[in-house]
């Protein structure tokens, strides 16, 4: 993410990165087959990254020809635009490299060592590592051992996808195996979520346009709602997902992510330290839910069985390799309080669901209804208004506002105004360009620093250990808006539950 004047250029366009070895741990798994191989072929087509860099796959479970047909397969079904012509192909797959072996033993960090090349003198190399996550802390200790850490030849940058530990203990835990070997300066942790389109947007709708400031405080906005519904279930990922669940998978990370950016004090400068600094400073103004307070502040429900339209869906506990009795929570939600001069008594509602009605993503700004209605009292009395950013699909803005009605009364009609991001010129690029691009130029205002993770798991840890010891769960029906208590959660609220349309 780049605020560089380019004169009329696409500014990320215009901000290539160095050459660089890149090195992707875990290249055969499934996030390298979805999201990195094709990221980095349309990157590189792009010219979002150097021409000159290197992809170096580190790969247990293939051979080399396996690997580079796998890595085809996945940019035909995932980025076919990327290798229209066999030349495509061709010129793609001579950046590929590969080294092979058992993460656990130093023959596959020795073989890494050779294979990372200098590129226009330097040895620049990002680390990053698509591998589950207690293999985190031995990968940077090897990486470590063999020095590969050490920025004498060139910049050495790890990336760590989420989870972030499972709790403050672990991920503390996980800072410190890390700092062992890296700075902090040189450690990303990723959360895809930012780097959405949407969400950057956010950050320049806020501080780009001064006739939102004055609005933007407990004095005119009633509360916000910050949401993630899926229509999916849980599908093929039932082992992680009986582990984690929908408050840690969901909330402590992408939706507190954003919920610092929608409550942010202005940053003193578009970098990285200063917009962190202010994100931090949110977590920590945020009151902490006491024990007693953990039922009326929280919800923890799983998804039984439903329907979609004419499709029977499964309940969460007849999920393969999910257990009967199982008390994992598919839908989860928490109303904070954000206890700082601008946000007090605002609450902000921050929930996620799986098999729910609709799929979408967005954060809702409900403003307060107007103090007085001087119109015709038995005609429609006027509306909250509402500032919608929706994250995904359809990414863009809504702004719901009064107006008259037509005709010889002054009742009150609902106005729609939208603002898609499809209608702007520019190409939307994924999240992962996004941010793999800003690894590249080493620009981390977009990644999570170490106590921004751990700050969260403060404030979500009481909930966790009050939910685990739990005998039984209530049901919502899937394919429905149909979550009990949700309501309750909401009181005060005006307007209530925000539901996607």
């Amino acid at each position: 993410m780049t605020n560089k004047d380019c004169d009329g250029i696409d500014p990320v366009l215009c901000d290539m990165p160095e050459p660089a070895n890149i090195v992707i741990f875990g290249a055969s798994g499934d996030l390298s087959k979805r999201k990195l191989m094709p990221a980095l072929a349309r990157m590189y087509r792009s010219k979002l990254m150097h021409p000159d860099s290197h992809i170096i796959g580190v790969v247990k479970d293939l051979n080399e020809e396996e690997w580079r047909q796998m890595v085809r397969d996945s940019l035909e079904e995932f980025a076919p635009e990327t290798i229209e012509t066999s030349d495509d192909w061709k010129e793609f797959d001579s950046k590929l490299a590969m080294v092979t072996g058992d993460l656990g033993d130093d023959e596959p960090y020795k073989q890494l060592s050779k294979a990372i090349i200098p590129l226009h003198d330097k040895k620049n190399v990002m680390f990053y590592l698509a591998i589950p996550p207690m293999w985190y802390s031995p990968v940077a200790h090897h990486l470590g051992k063999l020095k590969l850490d050490n920025e004498d030849d060139g910049f050495r940058r790890i990336v760590i996808e989420k989870p972030f530990g499972m709790d403050y203990d672990s991920a503390h835990k996980l800072n410190e195996d890390l700092w062992e070997v890296f700075n902090e300066s040189q450690i990303y942790r990723i959360d895809h979520y930012l780097g959405k389109e949407s969400v950057q947007n956010l950050l320049v709708f806020r501080f780009a346009n001064s006739i939102l400031e004055p609005l933007w405080n407990r004095n005119y906005i009633d509360h916000v709602q910050i949401f993630a519904s899926e229509t999916l279930g849980i599908e093929y990922r039932a082992n992680y997902y009986e582990k984690s669940g929908a408050l840690r998978d969901m909330i402590q990370s992408h939706l507190m992510q954003v919920m610092t950016l929608v409550a942010m004090e202005p940053p003193t400068d578009f970098t990285a330290d200063d917009v962190r600094d202010e994100k931090v400073k949110v977590l920590r103004a945020i009151k902490p839910i006491n024990k007693d307070e953990i039922d009326k502040l929280s919800l923890g429900f799983q998804y039984g069985a439903g329907k979609n339209d004419d499709e029977k869906l499964p309940a969460y506990c007849t999920e393969q390799g999910v257990s009967a009795d199982s008390t994992t929570e598919t839908f989860a939600a928490v109303r904070f309080q954000i206890d700082n001069w601008r946000w007090q008594g605002v609450p902000f509602i921050i929930w996620t669901g799986k098999r729910m009605k609709k799929r979408a993503s967005e954060i809702m700004i409900r403003f307060k209804k107007p103090p007085h209605n001087i119109f015709d009292a038995s005609g429609s009395s006027p509306k909250a208004n509402a500032l919608v950013f929706r994250l995904q699909p359809d990414e863009g803005m809504v702004f719901r506002m009064n107006a008259k009605l037509p005709g010889l009364t002054t009742d009150i009609q609902r106005l729609v105004m939208r603002a898609p991001y499809s209608a702007g010129t520019g190409r939307n690029y994924e999240a992962y360009e996004v941010l793999m691009q800003d690894v590249l130029q080493g620009d981390a205002t977009l990644f999570s620093r170490a106590d921004e993770v751990e700050e969260s798991w403060k404030l979500v840890e009481p909930i966790i250990n009050s939910w685990k010891d739990r005998l039984s769960i209530k049901r919502y029906r899937a394919g429905t808006w149909d979550v009990p208590e949700i309501d309750q959660l909401l009181d005060g609220c005006v307007g209530g539950w925000h539901k996607p349309t």
